[in-house]
């Protein structure tokens, strides 16, 4: 770029011009999304591309263009070191539960204005009002979903497919994976151990790692969306990861293998998580990543989306359609929506929450040390 601009000076205040007339109705607008892997429908399989039909639906609907430029991260942790590191800018993200109480407490998000998100409607009671934004003031709740424990029958013994115990179970020392990031890592750990994944105690964190490093000489690796393949293949026989997830890896299956029998179930207890739609303070576009917020909210990129990523939507429209029930079939909804009283009562118990500054210092500091063996 310095180059060009070097070179060709008229050519720089050019570009500076038609920058400035970003609103203009010639011109095409630029919308910044940054979310999970395989988290939005993409048109592959025949789905539809929700990202491009709202770039359709805005030049119909608004007479002008709308490019969306979509990247993806691999873990919340990855999200939050890159928008604070200040080097990049998004208008959309979505990041988990605990991730957005750490941001709003820092003052990198900012409040939505529900007027251009009336789709907001259709988001039950139960997903509203939630620790990590109790005035709803900052999000819009986009998936949720319960963490549990996938494993290849063909290799596992049913006996021992039960509780966190399996993930530290020697007989299959080589063929287990573990996330490759603090909170979930931890988590099991503690899940396991019967300590709050809430606390402060140090001692606890210390019991939590001395338990994630006894089971490090077992692991096949630490992992975030290098599972799909690794439990698809029969590369590893036994990984924890989010419920929709499993149902992922059973498409990519390949239907002539003899030696991957893919399960699942859920250990207990286990985290209950939320990811929302969320506008940075970086945000360049708020107005338009707001009406990209309520198209997703609409009924047919909702149960698109829904359909594609195989995670639980708190979304009404998508609940309510009996087309999304029957084509989704009865054993994976009982498994999305396994049967509860209320979500908020289980989320309430088991959801990971924002930790103080000092907390998650020296958890980062237990992590390394964990990595580092």
């Amino acid at each position: 770029m310095k180059k060009i601009f070097a070179i060709v000076p008229a050519l720089a205040l050019a570009v500076v011009l038609l920058l400035s007339c970003a609103g203009c109705g010639g011109s095409t607008l630029t919308l910044n999304v940054y979310n999970w892997g395989e988290y939005i429908s993409d048109g592959s399989e025949g789905s539809l591309d929700t990202v491009k039909a709202f770039e359709e639906w805005y030049q119909k609907e608004y007479g002008q263009k709308v490019r969306v430029n979509y990247d993806t991260f691999s873990s919340n942790e990855d999200l939050y070191a890159k928008l604070s590191s200040g080097a990049v800018s998004y208008d959309v993200i979505f990041p988990s539960d605990y991730m957005i109480a750490r941001m709003i407490n820092e003052n990198m998000l900012l409040p939505l204005n529900y007027d251009n998100i009336p789709n907001f409607e259709y988001i039950t009671e139960d997903f509203r009002n939630l620790y990590y934004d109790p005035q709803n003031q900052f999000t819009v709740p986009y998936t949720y979903g319960v963490v549990g424990v996938i494993y290849n029958a063909k290799v596992v013994d049913e006996s021992d497919a039960n509780g966190w115990d399996l993930l530290w179970n020697e007989k299959y020392s080589g063929d287990i994976l573990q996330f490759n990031n603090p909170r979930d890592a931890f988590g099991t750990a503690m899940y396991k151990l019967g300590i709050d994944v809430n606390t402060t105690d140090k001692a606890d964190w210390d019991a939590a790692q001395a338990e994630l490093l006894r089971q490090r000489p077992l692991l096949k690796g630490m992992v975030m969306d290098e599972i799909y393949n690794m439990m698809a293949s029969g590369e590893a026989a036994i990984g924890t990861y989010y419920a929709g997830d499993y149902f992922t890896m059973l498409d990519m299956v390949d239907e002539s293998s003899d030696n991957v029998d893919l399960r699942f179930y859920y250990p207990e207890p286990t985290n209950y998580y939320v990811d929302a739609m969320c506008i940075p303070s970086c945000c360049q576009s708020k107005e338009l990543a707001e009406i990209f917020i309520n198209y997703m909210l609409s009924e047919e990129p909702a149960v698109a989306n829904a359909e594609f990523t195989y995670y639980a939507s708190p979304n009404s429209a998508v609940i309510h359609s009996q087309q999304y029930a029957e084509d989704m079939g009865e054993d994976f909804m009982e498994i999305i929506y396994p049967p509860m009283d209320s979500f908020r009562n289980n989320y309430q118990a088991y959801a990971y929450q924002n930790l103080d500054a000092e907390t998650l210092a020296y958890i980062n500091e237990l992590w390394e040390k964990v990595k580092i063996n």
